[in-house]
């Protein structure tokens, strides 16, 4: 009996100075690393005055308000969409602007900040601006496009989720990079 008591007694020493190895420390915080695949852009078909490229992981549908040229382009994975709406430029570019900059800055009461790019292509008669809102407001980034005559398009990035910025941000960044390609290759039709 005391040889068992021995062995048990031998075992549960050893195991508790073997055991002991230096200081517990936590475990660092891990950061959520999201990945996104190298856009590929591909001509958008339109029966409208404009044609732009977009970017093959999204999917293009018209806007279901029955507007002529209106059109939702739909990110499923990164829970986000591009409404773009169109507008024929009929002495009307002033108050299209207005309206433009006006929606951009609903979002200020939310919004951290909002900052933004004059746009300007004179060799495809392109001209427009980008405003990139950054905190927690409905949308990540706004912009236009016209050709002052005729043709004035302007869009609009929301994600499907309650605003949180550092979450969406990369998320935002891809989508604003798009949102610059889409400006880049707009093209009007007369």
């Amino acid at each position: 009996m005391k040889s068992k008591f021995y062995i048990f007694f031998v075992i549960v020493v050893t195991s508790v100075f073997c055991s002991c190895g230096g200081d517990i420390l936590p475990k660092p915080k891990g950061m959520l690393r999201l990945a996104y695949p190298a856009p590929k852009y591909e001509k958008a078909t339109l029966d409208c005055s404009y044609t732009f490229e977009k970017n093959d992981i999204a999917t293009f549908e018209k806007a279901k308000n029955n507007k002529q040229c209106w059109y939702n382009i739909d990110y499923p994975k990164l829970n986000a969409t591009i409404y773009v709406s169109y507008y024929n430029v009929d002495k009307n570019l002033d108050s299209l602007l207005r309206d433009a900059q006006n929606l951009t800055q609903e979002h200020h009461i939310k919004a951290d900040g909002i900052d933004q790019k004059d746009f300007v292509l004179p060799e495809k008669n392109v001209y427009g601006s980008i405003f990139e809102v950054t905190g927690n407001a409905a949308s990540s980034c706004q912009f236009y496009v016209t050709d002052s005559l005729n043709h004035f398009v302007s869009g609009s990035v929301y994600f499907k989720v309650k605003p949180n910025y550092d979450s969406i941000l990369p998320a935002a960044k891809y989508l604003r990079n798009d949102v610059i390609h889409f400006m880049e290759t707009v093209q009007w039709i007369e």
